[in-house]
């Protein structure tokens, strides 16, 4: 299935191959590289190098959504993403997304040369938010979350985990586009490790691909998560990138994702690399 996923000037078009998010975190508190790239000069590098390496997209984020984090001030935010989204915008011509729940954050950074909005609270978080991308054009990603950072992993529930995900995430859809967001400008991201237990995220990944009967691409981020390296045996943050090219394998060969958000840009595009030669000599 081939997905379009407009944004305000230009169209994506999503074949077999899914697109890769490179992430650039300037924070100081980020779960995998938090204070390395806080620097609007450091943040803006590590942006040229990862589009060097493949990415497709950069999701520039200032305000960790890891388990237990707190809120950051809206100019605090400001300060961090809009010099960033800035100096990439003039640099590079890949589509900048911001990281931000924040309907201000989103104005300034999609002014400034932004064309997609990652929500993790799927417009649920600021009640002008729904208008900005309306007014904007801006494309959006709608994730799934149970709670909140700070609250999110003290004791997530769910019946059918995956079913709940489906239907909240057409809840979203119709909500959208009530606003005027229309389905062309929406992808939808199950919130890996957002308010789910290791046993939640393995259920989710096993059955991805049921979210593909929504019609719309399906952004996946595991990238470094905490679920894999409890499940590798405790490792690190910098131990995980095999176990987060297994879970990105796993969804390629169920066709069930449309884009990969990573920190490891180039280790990612190589597994897609070999994906796509390896199934484009198939049957």
């Amino acid at each position: 299935m081939t997905h379009l996923w407009q944004l305000p000037r230009q169209t994506l078009v999503i074949g077999r191959r899914p697109l890769v998010m490179g992430i650039v975190n300037v924070t100081p508190d980020s779960f995998s590289d938090g204070g390395r790239y806080t620097s609007t000069d450091a943040a803006t590098a590590l942006g040229l190098e990862l589009v060097l390496h493949g990415a497709e997209i950069l999701d520039i984020g200032g305000e960790s959504t890891r388990p237990g984090a707190e809120p950051v001030a809206l100019e605090r935010e400001l300060e961090r993403v809009v010099p960033v989204v800035e100096a990439l915008a003039r640099r590079t011509a890949v589509p900048l997304s911001v990281d931000t729940s924040k309907a201000e954050v989103a104005r300034r950074c999609l002014e400034c040369g932004a064309s997609i909005i990652n929500d993790v609270t799927a417009l649920g978080g600021d009640a002008d938010m729904a208008a900005v991308v309306r007014a904007s054009g801006a494309a959006i990603v709608l994730m799934h979350m149970q709670g909140t950072p700070a609250t999110m992993q003290a004791a997530p529930v769910y019946g059918d985990v995956v079913a709940e995900v489906a239907d909240f995430f057409q809840e979203r859809l119709q909500a959208a586009a009530k606003v005027g967001i229309g389905a062309e400008r929406v992808v939808l991201d199950p919130g890996i490790g957002f308010g789910k237990t290791v046993t939640h995220n393995l259920q989710l990944l096993a059955r991805l691909d049921a979210f593909q009967r929504l019609g719309r691409p399906v952004c996946l981020g595991v990238s470094r998560k905490g679920f894999v390296g409890r499940l590798l045996g405790g490792r690190p943050v910098e131990e995980r990138l095999a176990g987060s090219l297994a879970v990105v394998c796993h969804a390629l060969a169920r066709g069930a994702v449309q884009v990969v958000r990573v920190h490891d840009v180039g280790p990612t595009r190589d597994v897609v690399r070999m994906f796509e030669a390896i199934d484009d000599t198939g049957p």
